[in-house]
């Protein structure tokens, strides 16, 4: 996981709050890496010189030619399948009994997933290292 921020009262759009904590400014100024996203994010890859990918847009809503709605669905097939590691990823963080019964206060889980995710990124790492060394 590249990124994880940290949580806020309220409800919030996912290119905002990257906004705001100066996540665009990052990903710009810092090295040329490829970040896969989700839909959330689309607007993000022109502030960042195309760094961020996220899935196509659809540019016709009705009466699309065939040979578009193909296309389309190419591409986004494309990047589902570019980005599946990324969601299966997140998937691990929330699947763990910390994050899904959390029953403690809301201004700790901030504290609460950066742990878990710290050890959900050794518990791999180790696995990785297990693995290469059969």
């Amino acid at each position: 996981m590249l990124f994880r921020s940290p949580t806020r009262p309220g409800s919030c759009a996912d290119i905002t709050h990257a906004r705001q904590l100066g996540l665009a400014k990052l990903l710009a100024d810092g090295p040329a890496v490829e970040t896969l996203a989700d839909a959330g994010y689309r607007g993000l890859g022109a502030q960042t010189g195309g760094r961020v990918i996220t899935p196509p847009h659809r540019k016709f809503t009705k009466s699309a030619p065939d040979r578009y709605e193909t296309m389309y669905q190419r591409q986004r097939t494309a990047h589902s399948s570019r980005r599946i590691r990324v969601e299966h990823g997140i998937a691990h963080l929330k699947n763990r009994r910390a994050l899904a019964r959390h029953l403690g206060r809301r201004e700790h889980i901030s504290d609460t997933v950066q742990a878990v995710a710290g050890l959900l990124s050794h518990q791999q790492t180790m696995d990785l290292i297990r693995a290469r060394q059969r």
